[in-house]
């Protein structure tokens, strides 16, 4: 069966950084990648996606409230997928989600991220203090 499943997140201190890792089971990235994308929800909000990457082609997009501090990527080899989040805000705490599309519905190009995402992780919590 497919499971995603993120780590890596943590508490941090406002201008500090963390570098969340997503594996997806079941699943191999291979030679084309499926689209995936990370996420997040803070209490009482609504959720929000903030990066995604394409499958055979690595476009990439980001939403307008992270562009420039977080970035994503992924290893092929480790079927990993990595958000590397640099000048953290309070703003940013939040649980962080992970989400596959082995089925390569999702459309990524640099100004939208569409489409539903099959599989997702349990989350991870960020937590940055002021």
């Amino acid at each position: 069966q497919v499971q995603v499943a993120e780590s890596g997140g943590g508490l941090v201190q406002a201008g500090g950084s963390l570098r969340l890792s997503c594996t997806a089971s079941g699943l191999h990235f291979g030679d084309y990648p499926y689209p995936m994308g990370w996420f997040r929800q803070a209490p009482g909000k609504e959720r929000e996606e903030i990066s995604c990457i394409g499958s055979s082609i690595d476009n990439t997009y980001y939403a307008d409230s992270v562009k420039g501090r977080f970035t994503i990527s992924r290893d092929k080899a480790k079927n990993t997928l990595y958000l590397q989040m640099n000048s953290l805000q309070p703003e940013d705490t939040a649980i962080y989600y992970c989400a596959a599309d082995p089925e390569r519905q999702v459309l990524v190009y640099s100004g939208m991220c569409s489409g539903d995402f099959a599989y997702w992780g349990q989350g991870t919590q960020v937590t940055v203090s002021s």
